[in-house]
Parts: C-alpha cells; sequence; structure tokens
C-alpha cells in the first residue's frame, strides 16, 4: 500500500477546486515536500506538496478535474530499484485480469457544508453496495437547513459498503461509505457505465416512482400541496424541500408577481442569427460564480436593509493636505481615505456592537475584536482581504496593510487566511464613480458600509448656503439582529467622527 495524495482543507465556505496543472507523472521520483500539483479554487492557487519521498505510482484525479476537500489525488509508493516495473503491471496489466491487483478501499466523506453548517441528513443513495460507480459519479444527496448537497465518488471502483443510511443525521468530515478499487472495478469506466445510465434514467420518469425527499414530503404534507403541483428539480425530478418552498411561494403571490418568479430559470429566448455570429460566450469563471452565489445568498438569508447618511469631507480633506508629506515621509506610506474610515467604523462598533456581530443558529455571537473587510476590486472579481484587529492599529499601520493587501489581491497572491474571519466589511464605490448604492452584506457579517464619490455639493451651514465637499454613507446591515435605531446611531457616529477627526484621537 502506498500513501495517499489528498486534497487539503481550502479555506472557509470553500468545498472544491480544480485540479489545473500536474508537476509530475506516473512513474517520476519525488521528494518529501516537493510541489506535486496546483489546484485552483474560486479565490486562490492552492499548491500540493508530497507528504513523503518515493515515486509517484498512480494518478486519480487528472488536470480539469474537479475535486473536494480530502478527494483523493494521487498515490505515492517506495522508491525502490525495479519499483516502477511492478506498479505499472499492476495499474496497467493487472486490471486486466479479473481479481488481478491489490483492492484497496476509499473513504466517502461528507464534504464541508459550509459556513454555520455543522450537519446534514442523509436523503438519499443512488447507489447501492455492488455497484460499479465512476469518479464525480452522484453517490447519495445530503439534505442541510439550506441547501441539497450532493456527493460524488472521490475515485472509481465498486461501492463496497453504506456505512450510512438514508435518514441518518451525520456531521461535517463523517465517513459515508468505501468504495473497493481492486482490479475488476477499476477495469469499468465512464465510458462503460455512460449506456448502463442511459437506459437505466428514463424508467423513474416512465414508472413515475421517483422517491421524493423525506423533508420535502413532510412541507407538502403540511402546506396542503399535491405532487403533481410541485417541479422538482434534484435527480430524477426527484422533489426537494426548495421545490416546495418555490410551489408555496408561487402559489400565495400576487398574480401581478406571478410571472417574474420564473424568470431566473427560463431559458434564453431564441437569438436571431445575424445576431448570434456577433455574440461571443464565455464560462463564468469560478470566482464570479462564487461571488454571484453568495451575494444572493446573503439576499435570501438576511433580513437587509439600508440607511443612508451624508457627511461634509472637509475636515478630512483638509487634515490629510496639512500632514500627508510629513505622514508618507516619516511612515513610508501615504495617508488615504480609507483609514479614517476604518478608525471611525472601529469607534462606532464599540458603541454599537451589534452592527459587530453574527447569527450563528439561536445565538447571536460578539465579537469584541474588528476584523475589518475592505472589498477590493480585481480584474477577476470583487475580492475582500481582511484588516485583522483593526482597532487595535493607528493610521500609518492602516494604510500599510491595506496597501500590502489591495496589491496581493490585484496580483491574485491572498492566502485563504488573509480573506477569511471578517466581522465587518467596509466597500469603496466610490473610486469607481458611485455617487449612492446599497452594497450587500458578505455573510455571515451583520454590516457593510458603502462609501461613495466626493462630489462639491451646496449645503446649508448657519443659515448660509456654502459648498461642501461631500459623500454619501449607505450601511447595509442585518434586520435580524441589528435594529433601525442601532444602525442609524452607528452610521451618526461615523458621520461624527470624520467630519471632526480630533474625536478619534480623544475617543469621542
Amino acid at each position: 500500500m502506498g500513501t495517499e495524495v489528498r486534497v487539503p482543507t481550502l479555506g472557509e465556505s470553500v468545498t472544491e477546486a480544480t485540479v489545473a496543472t500536474w508537476f509530475k507523472k506516473p512513474g517520476d521520483r519525488v521528494a518529501a515536500d516537493e510541489m506535486l500539483c496546483e489546484l485552483e479554487t474560486d479565490k486562490v492557487t492552492v499548491e500540493v506538496h508530497a507528504p513523503v519521498a518515493g515515486r509517484l505510482t498512480e494518478i486519480v484525479a487528472p488536470e480539469g478535474t474537479t475535486v473536494g476537500v480530502a478527494a483523493l489525488l494521487a498515490q505515492i509508493g517506495a522508491a525502490e530499484a525495479g519499483d516502477q516495473p511492478a506498479r505499472d503491471k499492476t495499474q496497467k496489466g493487472a486490471r486486466a485480469e479479473a481479481g488481478a491487483g491489490e483492492s484497496k478501499m476509499i473513504d466517502v466523506m461528507v464534504p464541508a457544508l459550509g459556513e454555520s453548517v455543522s450537519e446534514a441528513t442523509v436523503s438519499t443513495w443512488f447507489k447501492k453496495p455492488g455497484d460499479t460507480v465512476a469518479q464525480d459519479e452522484m453517490l447519495c444527496e445530503l439534505e442541510t437547513d439550506k441547501v441539497s448537497v450532493e456527493v460524488p465518488a472521490p475515485a472509481s471502483g465498486v461501492l463496497a459498503e453504506i456505512l450510512v443510511t438514508e435518514g441518518t443525521t451525520v456531521a461535517a468530515g463523517s465517513k459515508l461509505a468505501l468504495i473497493s478499487t481492486d482490479g475488476a472495478a477499476a477495469a469499468a469506466t465512464p465510458k462503460a457505465e455512460a449506456p448502463k445510465a442511459a437506459a437505466a434514467a428514463p424508467a423513474p420518469a416512465a414508472k413515475k416512482d421517483v422517491e421524493d425527499a423525506p423533508a420535502a414530503k413532510k412541507a407538502m404534507a403540511e402546506a396542503g400541496l399535491d405532487r403533481d403541483a410541485v417541479q422538482g428539480s434534484g435527480r430524477d425530478g426527484r422533489v426537494m424541500k426548495e421545490d416546495v418552498a418555490r410551489a408555496v411561494a408561487a402559489a400565495t403571490a400576487p398574480i401581478a408577481q406571478a410571472p417574474a418568479a420564473p424568470q431566473p430559470t427560463l431559458p434564453r429566448q431564441p437569438v436571431p442569427a445575424d445576431d448570434a455570429a456577433r455574440e461571443e460566450r464565455v464560462k463564468m469563471t469560478r470566482l464570479r460564480q462564487t461571488i454571484a452565489r453568495r451575494l444572493k445568498e446573503a439576499q435570501n438569508t438576511a433580513a437587509m436593509l439600508t440607511t443612508y447618511n451624508e457627511v461634509d469631507m472637509s475636515g478630512v480633506m483638509a487634515l490629510r493636505n496639512e500632514y500627508k508629506d510629513a505622514f508618507e515621509k516619516k511612515h513610508g506610506v501615504k495617508m488615504g481615505f480609507m483609514s479614517f474610515f476604518v478608525k471611525a467604523c472601529c469607534h462606532a462598533l464599540k458603541e454599537v456592537p451589534e452592527v459587530n456581530a453574527e447569527i450563528d443558529g439561536t445565538d447571536i455571537v460578539y465579537k469584541n475584536y474588528v476584523h475589518m473587510g475592505v472589498a477590493v476590486g480585481t480584474p477577476s472579481g470583487l475580492v475582500v482581504p481582511v484588516v485583522r484587529d483593526a482597532d487595535q492599529m493607528g493610521f500609518a499601520q492602516i494604510e500599510k496593510k491595506i496597501a500590502e493587501l489591495g496589491a496581493r489581491a490585484r496580483d491574485g497572491k491572498l492566502s485563504m487566511a488573509e480573506m477569511q474571519g471578517g466581522s465587518f466589511t467596509i466597500s469603496n464605490g466610490g473610486v469607481y464613480g458611485s455617487l449612492m448604492s446599497s452594497p450587500i452584506l458578505n455573510p455571515p457579517q451583520s454590516g457593510i458600509l458603502g462609501m461613495h464619490k466626493i462630489q462639491d455639493r451646496p449645503v446649508v451651514e448657519k443659515g448660509q448656503i456654502v459648498i461642501r465637499p461631500m459623500m454619501y454613507l449607505a450601511l447595509s446591515y442585518d434586520h435580524r439582529i441589528v435594529d433601525g435605531k442601532g444602525a442609524v446611531t452607528f452610521l451618526v457616529r461615523v458621520k461624527e467622527a470624520l467630519e471632526d477627526p480630533r474625536r478619534l484621537l480623544l475617543d469621542l
């Protein structure tokens, strides 16, 4: 038996990656900690190193394969003289003979279920013990309180044993089943399985004997819905819990709003041939797909509301103009506006701690620290690096950290640790010329501050109309945890601190 090379932990909210490049091929000798391959996630590139020295005997996941956390990537055997020919025989010649080769068991594990989700229920097994499975073929489906999660086979072979039956509650990282990769099983390729799958697929539809998810059955019974009134989105038309929720929403929605509900799932309208010839279709990057999914999840999960105010930036601009040269000379970094906003938010979060908190199940987690997320636009999409313990930093430290993280973000060199754990976020749309917007929460955070363009506008001061450099501020917050009073108070405290920066120095 050799040493397994598996997908490492990819970070918070990242459950899968794509094998981008293999730097070694089967038969190559490798040293301990030598880089074997590179994985691409929707956020960063992850290097996979050899756990031991030896010889790379087999690559299980070739380039382009999508793999989950802890999935098997390759096997490393002992680097002995004559070892490679023997292993080549095991991998190639022996597989041609039934029963030849050494049997190996691969664990099928519960994948990462997402932030704040610690357990799931096994709803359906699509395979039974003894069935041949291809790598990445769906084995079973799990249900959480948020989404349904499909579990693919980590390797080709035979499903040797199911360890957890349908209806059982399992935790993230639990073992679900065992796959045997012996000679006979490994010889079965996806091509051989495809005809079987194609032949078997119509059977459930013809018999209409598809087993719906247990949670969906319960939801239909509670809502008084007929099974035929619900369109299933699961395997073979299987009805899931979210399908029932959509059906209930459609039945209770006003008639005027009814056409809007199905629009996101409508197929694209036919395009004239001359227009189609001038179009370009590009697959969404994994980062863009994740951004889209997480932003929509934020809208669906949180009771999101936005409150607005405006701030006179005269005080900050005057202070910056007076000291920016001395500041840069002493600290080696330019004095920007962002450090003022970070300090103002840290000051306000002390007075309104619920904006810096998050909901975990039925608990509210108050954080006695401020890890400030700073949204940064990159060529591939929006990322949010985190300035940790920003409340304990000075202006120069904040400016240096933001400059460093911004440069690393644009170069695509941010690590997972630098993008997770934020407790509050600031987004600066003003750098692109935005005058006003409603930022979307960065789950599971409960608040995000939107900065905008500084624009000279007429305002009234002491009965006189004067021109001042004004900026609109927008605070989006989760109304489940932050009341309107708290949100408005937070924004007013930020406004007061920015209009009189001396308040930040005196902690007023």
